[in-house]
């Protein structure tokens, strides 16, 4: 089978009330993709049976689609991870299943990475990026939006110099710095997205901020905020830690390295359709 140019993968946990629209967003993206393309779904070990047997169906009626599942939760970071060392594409790029960058952005991120860059990330601050945002929201930009910066800030000083926006859902990867970030990779949750940046900075990656088009259909509760950036300031500190330990530039073979990260017992998941 020929290698597809592009690889999308989307990692999934509930969400069927959303699920149909997100379905509807693949397909048209698929019609209109000027490039071979695969799509693998990750599903989390979804509690709400009609997820898994959505996006099953959803496979099992097109070429190309394939649905891996997890045995129990893991984690986005463990999801994003399985999928990228699960993919087959000459580019790799994961998004969020809301799919709060359009998938027409995705083409954005693959310019750049056709363009030379070994991983691509959407950035909201540049200036030529637009955001949609109900009313409603609009204290948003002045209380956890700020504080979000704030955080970011301390990202890129301890950590992450140049990389402007860390947390985005939208980021694409090379088959080659796929494989050298998510078989070292050890951060399960949330934070994986600056673990794997890290990792990308420890190799001396390109690593390109894109300009996008994003929306705001949610703003966390401050609770939310609080425990999420509790999570995340361990998050830098394991990293941190692994960095100067070493882990990240440890040699690995081309297959070694997944039971050492976020996908370990990956052989204990379940393949629920392939095409």
């Amino acid at each position: 089978m020929a290698r597809p140019h592009l690889s999308l993968i989307i990692p999934v946990y509930n969400g069927a009330s959303r699920l149909e629209e997100t379905l509807r967003a693949v397909d048209d993206f698929r019609a209109a993709a000027p490039c071979s393309l695969e799509v693998l779904f990750v599903d989390d070990c979804s509690t709400d049976p009609r997820t898994p047997a959505m996006l099953e169906a959803f496979a099992a009626a097109r070429d190309g689609v394939q649905v891996l599942r997890n045995e129990r939760n893991r984690g986005k970071g463990h999801s994003v991870a399985r999928g990228m060392l699960k993919a087959r594409g000459a580019f790799r790029v994961f998004t969020d299943v809301d799919l709060a960058y359009p998938l027409s952005e995705t083409r954005k991120i693959l310019r750049a990475l056709e363009g030379g860059a070994d991983v691509a990330i959407a950035c909201r601050v540049l200036p030529e990026s637009r955001y949609l945002m109900s009313p409603s929201f609009f204290h948003y930009l002045y209380t956890r939006h700020l504080m979000s910066r704030a955080f970011n800030l301390m990202v890129r000083v301890t950590l992450l110099p140049g990389v402007l926006d860390t947390q985005a859902g939208l980021k694409g990867f090379t088959a080659e710095a796929a494989h050298q970030i998510f078989t070292r990779s050890t951060i399960a949750g949330f934070g994986f997205d600056i673990e794997c940046l890290y990792i990308a900075h420890c190799h001396r990656m390109r690593v390109e901020n894109v300009a996008v088009d994003f929306r705001y259909d949610d703003e966390p509760t401050t609770v939310r905020f609080v425990r999420d950036s509790l999570r995340m300031a361990r998050d830098i500190a394991t990293v941190r830690w692994n960095g100067w330990t070493g882990r990240y530039v440890s040699p690995i073979g081309p297959l070694a390295g997944e039971a050492d990260g976020p996908v370990a017992d990956a052989a204990t998941d379940s393949v629920a359709h392939a095409v």
